[in-house]
C-alpha cells in the first residue's frame, strides 16, 4: 500500500504491463508478451525527505527541502510537529523551522499510511537529545534496535525491552568512533554525529551509500562537515 508500489504500478503500465490494485491490499498482474521502452520520472524518495527534516530539526535549523510530495511524509511532519518545529508546505517542497530544543514524542511504526519503520532509528537518534522521554514502539521488524548500542557510546540513553525502546533525553552528545549496522542505522548515527561535540566517526559506511545519493555533500551544503574517505 506504500507509495512506492503505486509508482512501480505506474511505470510498469507505462511500459505496457496491466498490473492493477497498488494502494490496496491485493494486487492483480495479467502477462502482456512484452513490455517497450519508456522514459519515466520517479517519485521523490519520502525517507530521504525525513531524514533531512530529522538532520534539521535536532540542530535547531531551517530548511527547505525542495521536490517532496508532502501527503507521503505526513506521519514525519506531524510527529516534528509534536516535537515543536513549525512547517509550511507548499505544492512541491516542505520548509522546517526546528526550535532551539525539541520535545519528547512517542511513536509507533505502522504500515503506510501509519509512521513508516524505515523513520524509527532516525527518529530515535533525532529524540536522544529532546527534553523528557520518549516511547518508540517497533511493530514492522524484529531486532532493529541494533543501532542503540552505537548511539550510547556517544552518550545516549536509550533502554530496549523487546519491540520497545525508552529513550530520555540528554544535554548533548559526544564524538565517537561508531559502526553504521544497518542503512537506517546508519543515517540515525549520521544525524546524531551533526549535533554531538567533538569527531565521530563511522565505519561501515557502504549501508549508507546504498539508500542516500550524495548525502555527505547535500549535509554538508547545509553547514555540516562531513568527509567521506
Amino acid at each position: 500500500m506504500e507509495p512506492e508500489i503505486k509508482d512501480l504500478q505506474n511505470f510498469l503500465n507505462r511500459m505496457g504491463a496491466k498490473v492493477e490494485g497498488a494502494g490496496t491490499n491485493v494486487i492483480k498482474i495479467i502477462g502482456v508478451k512484452k513490455l517497450k521502452d519508456v522514459s519515466y520520472n520517479i517519485m521523490p524518495d519520502r525517507i530521504e525527505a525525513g531524514t533531512f527534516l530529522c538532520a534539521t530539526a535536532i540542530t535547531g535549523g531551517n530548511t527547505q527541502l525542495n521536490n517532496v510530495v508532502s501527503e507521503h511524509i505526513g506521519p514525519i511532519i506531524n510527529k516534528l510537529e509534536e516535537c515543536g518545529c513549525k512547517f509550511e508546505i507548499n505544492k512541491n517542497n516542505v520548509i522546517i523551522d526546528a526550535p532551539k530544543k525539541l520535545k519528547s514524542t512517542d511513536i509507533k511504526t505502522m504500515p503506510y499510511p501509519g509512521f513508516p519503520t524505515d523513520m524509527q532509528s532516525v527518529f530515535t537518534s533525532m529524540l536522544c537529545t529532546a527534553k523528557g522521554t520518549s516511547v518508540i514502539v517497533e511493530n514492522i521488524f524484529e531486532n532493529r534496535y541494533r543501532y542503540a548500542n552505537e548511539l550510547k557510546r556517544m552518550g545516549a540513553k536509550i533502554n530496549i525491552e523487546g519491540k520497545i525502546a525508552i529513550v530520555k533525553g540528554v544535554r548533548k552528545l559526544s564524538g565517537a568512533t561508531v559502526e553504521a549496522t544497518d542503512l537506517r542505522g546508519g543515517a540515525a548515527i549520521v544525524v546524531a554525529g551533526l549535533i554531538a561535540k567533538g569527531k565521530t566517526k563511522i565505519n561501515s559506511i557502504e549501508y549508507i551509500l546504498r539508500g542516500y545519493e550524495n548525502l555527505d555533500k547535500k549535509l554538508n551544503k547545509l553547514g555540516a562537515k562531513i568527509i567521506v574517505t
